[in-house]
């Protein structure tokens, strides 16, 4: 079977309904008001995919095993939908879609260009996934947004256990510290990659949003690299030519606080908020 007869699609999420019906996170958790920000996930999902990629195992699994290669803004997609219904969706609607994805990845294994063999649902693999999405995501928010307090920071580690654990992941980090202490664990076996360098450029190229002039798209990526943790991306050897420059900071912050006060009624965020009986700005509050 060729890549193309396996694109899959994600389900059509309606975050309004069923009324009345809770979320896995609480409205007032520090994920709701994470998740809402566009410029956040962006950022912190490009991060995570090159944290996750520079382990030779997870590459070879993406690569060989999903539509990565011929659709890779649609794939990035379809995974930031996975992780907003997680934290906004119907507890039903969240457990349902989880469901299909671990699905999908019993049937993940191969062997990487190495030889060595690689299973999806091998659980150190699913603890280092999970593990970057919390921190790409965070630390975005927290680089880019809005400076988080030590105490919010940690809620947001510890409130990301209900969803991991659906994925079934064994291994949760409740800080950044512990994060890092994965990451040390894991680090000798990570490699530079043209893989790397190729999904950097389709970032920077601007086709997940031709309408964003590609200059932006450009500053994105920089700041993605470059809350990388340094000791992986030295391995990685994504040198000088990611560094964020001040130009690049001073737009990527200037678009990530936007979007903390233009209320998007459309957004995940408003209707979980609504199909919960409360302010559709719930996520906005402080």
């Amino acid at each position: 079977m060729n890549q193309m007869t396996r694109v899959k699609t994600m389900p059509t999420i309606d975050f309004s309904r069923p009324k009345g019906e809770k979320a896995y996170l609480a409205p007032d958790s520090i994920q709701w008001k994470v998740f809402k920000n566009p410029v956040a996930l962006a950022v912190g999902g490009v991060a995570a995919v090159l944290l996750e990629f520079a382990d030779a195992r997870i590459r070879s699994g993406v690569w060989d095993h999903s539509i990565y290669k011929v659709d890779p803004i649609g794939r990035s997609q379809r995974t930031g939908m996975a992780a907003m219904v997680g934290v906004y969706g119907p507890k039903s609607v969240a457990r349902q879609v989880i469901g299909g994805v671990n699905r999908m990845h019993a049937k993940v294994a191969g062997k990487t260009p190495s030889g060595e063999d690689y299973r999806a649902l091998d659980p150190e693999l699913l603890n280092w996934v999970s593990a970057t999405a919390q921190y790409g995501f965070l630390t975005a928010y927290d680089r880019f947004v809005r400076r988080l307090p030590s105490a919010e920071k940690d809620r947001f580690w510890h409130e990301g256990t209900a969803i991991a654990e659906l994925y079934g992941v064994t291994e949760i980090p409740h800080s950044e510290a512990d994060f890092h202490r994965m990451m040390e664990r894991l680090l000798p076996r990570f490699e530079p990659h043209p893989i790397n360098r190729e999904f950097l450029e389709i970032i920077q190229s601007g086709r997940a949003a031709p309408s964003v002039p590609r200059f932006l798209h450009r500053s994105l990526a920089r700041a993605a690299v470059s809350i990388v943790p340094r000791a992986v991306r030295e391995r990685l050897e994504l040198g000088r030519e990611f560094d964020l420059t001040l130009r690049d900071r001073v737009l990527v912050k200037a678009m990530g606080r936007l979007p903390e006060h233009v209320k998007d009624r459309s957004s995940p965020a408003w209707q979980a908020a609504e199909r919960m009986g409360l302010p559709g700005d719930t996520a906005w509050k402080r």
